[in-house]
């Protein structure tokens, strides 16, 4: 088991589904987790579905904002970094080069948040913990694992990142047969990134996208298309570490899911 009370500055805390199809996304989700849900209303109509393992907080689910549908965003996973204070660190990506797109703001007595977006297109939340500090579980079957950036420009992408949040870099070797970055917090490797290839569509921004841990990728693959989702990388090793495969729910939004090795 891995709970948590709180977490340090620069961590991942929290994984939230903007999806157009919030009812259909949280039971895609469900059957593939087994997560329990607590739907919390936020409004006259609406509600954040708060995806539950043993009681406690791991993700959420919510129905995507109007206008980034209009601007043709297709559904996707939020990335939340826990920050020790939200005005800071907005203030201070702007210094690196990133562009604030919703300042700093309170979300009831849970916390404070804002929205950035970095230099490279990629988007990501700053939160500031009150009530609520955000996933209670992680590194374990059915939590968040890992948190992953697809980045047009690695470069310019990890001097915006290690500026913003002190983050440690561990770079695969020359001879690597793919470019990868790893980003620890207090010496804990929590965060990697990769280059976007030259498959992917000019449209499409640099991102951040969930890995949650699960015990079969295999097992879990076939779940995913199962449930109505699609596979986008089929499952395959990372030697000496584990096994992913990254899918699709069925509204779009991305996802990948990973087992840990199992040490001798």
């Amino acid at each position: 088991m891995a709970e948590f009370t709180s977490h340090a500055p620069g961590i991942f805390s929290w994984p939230e589904l903007a999806t157009t199809d919030q009812q259909a996304a949280v039971a895609f989700y469900r059957g593939l987790f087994g997560w329990d849900v607590n739907e919390q209303p936020i409004g006259p109509t609406e509600v954040y579905s708060m995806f539950q393992m043993r009681g406690k907080p791991v993700a959420a689910a919510a129905t995507q904002q109007a206008p980034e549908r209009q601007m043709g965003v297709p559904p996707h996973w939020n990335a939340y970094v826990t920050v020790a204070s939200v005005e800071e660190s907005a203030t201070k990506a702007e210094s690196l080069g990133g562009t604030v797109l919703m300042p700093p703001l309170d979300v009831m007595d849970a916390g404070r948040m804002a929205v950035v977006q970095d230099p490279t297109g990629a988007v990501f939340q700053l939160w500031q913990a009150n009530r609520s500090i955000g996933a209670e579980i992680l590194n374990e079957p059915g939590a968040l694992c890992w948190t992953e950036l697809n980045t047009r420009d690695t470069k310019k992408a990890e001097a915006f990142y290690t500026g913003l949040f002190g983050w440690g870099v561990k770079h695969a070797a020359p001879s690597s047969a793919m470019e990868y970055t790893e980003f620890s917090v207090d010496g804990q490797p929590a965060i990697g990134m990769i280059p976007m290839n030259e498959h992917m569509p000019a449209g499409v921004p640099s991102y951040w996208m969930p890995y949650f841990q699960v015990a079969n990728t295999d097992a879990s693959a076939e779940k995913i298309a199962e449930l109505g989702g699609s596979i986008m990388v089929p499952a395959q090793d990372i030697p000496g570490t584990g096994r992913f495969a990254i899918g699709r729910d069925p509204q779009g939004a991305m996802f990948a899911v990973f087992q840990y090795t199992e040490k001798s």
